[in-house]
């Protein structure tokens, strides 16, 4: 009954998500905060707020047409900012995952950062960009492109850095996620979007993830050792509970602790290397089915890593309307380079130079399986 109950709530209000641009109204810092809706023909929503870039609704139907919410955050600007899970379905930056011992070296010099995941450095630092005001520089129906510059030296990480991310909502429920940023100093970055993702929708409690179908293309994954950082090793997915070259029920092998990588996430917390043909490349990169709702949601990325997290630390936290997010009721699929690769030069380089432009491009594609 409780989560009928939330989703006849989410369905009512001036847009489907019910969410309020008002509820999103502060000022930080001197930098105004609000809510802002993105639809598309079908009637289908994505709701952004310029804080962190926090993904807080989108909004697609199941193979009855009934909408729901299908990306876990909150309802109004103070929960975003006080949540007891920062990066959920923010930007993350200026490094998305790990560098170890936090630290460093660029030309010889090294760089110190915040030990915020003892005793490593993770997602930018205790204020990565999850936490920033970003400003708006244009948004349309469809449209909302985001600019924050991170000053030389904020959270540890040298040379100014503006970055820019545009997300683009099409009409056929395609979101595309585009960042591109430059500096004035050699320094590094590894941008992603953290969505903590619900194909079954919201509710109170968000039904287990654990159902879900999944495939991800990539033959082989980067093992980590009890810290979480890479052990140097790139490993084959063959023959472990990692291999997901066809699909699988996500919570089928989640819980084979005769695997030392499963016992040190205490389920899926690693980072695949995506299937390329050459670096760069924009191509397939995931694809996760529910089989209640028939929703499915399929990941397109030019990085050449994928993270794949299920949540395994979330502890009934509050969310949109009063939904409650239960350990292991989300998948997050986070398109990146690799963890530690500041560290580790045999990895795909995450150094950005005068001059150059980084760019990453990474679509999510939603839309209902005919063959569950």
């Amino acid at each position: 009954m409780q989560n009928k109950r939330i989703k006849l709530i989410m369905m009512s209000g001036s847009n489907l998500s019910n969410l309020c641009a008002r509820d999103f109204q502060k000022s930080i810092d001197g930098k105004l905060t609000s809510l802002y809706i993105l639809k598309n023909k079908h009637n289908a929503e994505v709701a952004v707020t310029n804080y962190g870039g926090s993904i807080v609704a989108i909004m697609v139907p199941d193979r009855n047409g009934d909408f729901a919410n299908i990306i876990q955050g909150h309802d109004n600007i103070d929960d975003c900012i006080n949540s007891p899970e920062p990066v959920m379905s923010t930007l993350v930056g200026r490094y998305a995952n790990r560098i170890s011992k936090a630290t460093f070296t660029l030309d010889g010099r090294e760089y110190i950062l915040a030990v915020n995941n003892a005793p490593n450095h993770i997602h930018g630092g205790p204020t990565g960009f999850n936490a920033r005001v970003w400003d708006v520089d244009h948004v349309d129906m469809q449209t909302l492109q985001l600019r924050y510059t991170s000053a030389d030296g904020e959270e540890g990480y040298p040379g100014n850095l503006v970055m820019t991310v545009t997300y683009t909502w099409t009409d056929d429920n395609e979101l595309f996620i585009d960042y591109e940023g430059t500096t004035d100093k050699k320094t590094v970055v590894n941008m992603t979007h953290h969505g903590y993702f619900s194909l079954s929708g919201i509710a109170c409690p968000t039904p287990s993830a654990m159902n879900a179908l999944c495939q991800i293309n990539a033959d082989f994954f980067i093992p980590v050792d009890s810290t979480y950082i890479p052990t140097g090793e790139i490993l084959s997915v063959k023959n472990t509970p990692f291999d997901f070259t066809t699909p699988h029920i996500i919570g089928e092998r989640i819980d084979d602790t005769s695997n030392e990588q499963i016992r040190y996430c205490s389920g899926y917390g690693v980072c695949y290397v995506l299937n390329k043909n050459q670096p760069g490349e924009y191509c397939f990169a995931a694809k996760v089915v529910e089989p209640e709702s028939g929703r499915s949601m399929e990941v397109y990325t030019t990085e050449p890593g994928l993270q794949f997290y299920t949540a395994n630390k979330s502890k009934d936290y509050i969310g949109q309307h009063g939904a409650t997010f239960p350990r292991r009721s989300a998948l997050c699929l986070e398109a990146q380079h690799f963890p530690d690769s500041p560290n580790r030069p045999y990895f795909p380089s995450a150094i950005l130079t005068p001059g150059e432009v980084y760019r990453q491009k990474t679509m999510y594609k939603f839309g209902i399986d005919k063959n569950i």
